[in-house]
């Protein structure tokens, strides 16, 4: 998993990764609000989800405390990251200052 994560957010695309968990209700509120992000970006952004529960070595190397989080990452770089569920605008506003 490490090894294909790390090609993924190696990409000079950016990948906005979604650490998530099943039992968490605003994860679920952010799902749709995703969809409509790659919705809007198209190919320009490729959003990946990661349930921490099962993958908990992926979620301790970013720190990742609480879910949701998003962090974004451009060639193997942590650009930006946010818990919380943010809305559509925010969201794109925040990938297209790293377009």
């Amino acid at each position: 998993m490490m090894s294909s994560f790390n090609d993924i957010i190696s990409s000079n695309q950016p990948v906005l990764v979604d650490f998530h968990a099943d039992w968490c209700g605003p994860c679920k509120m952010l799902a749709p609000i995703l969809k409509q992000v790659k919705e809007e970006l198209k190919d320009a952004l490729k959003i990946v989800k990661i349930d921490v529960d099962k993958n908990q070595v992926l979620a301790s190397k970013y720190q990742v405390r609480g879910v949701p989080t998003m962090i974004l990452f451009k060639n193997g770089k942590q650009l930006w990251r946010q818990s919380g569920v943010l809305q559509k605008n925010d969201i794109i506003n925040v990938i297209k200052q790293h377009l």
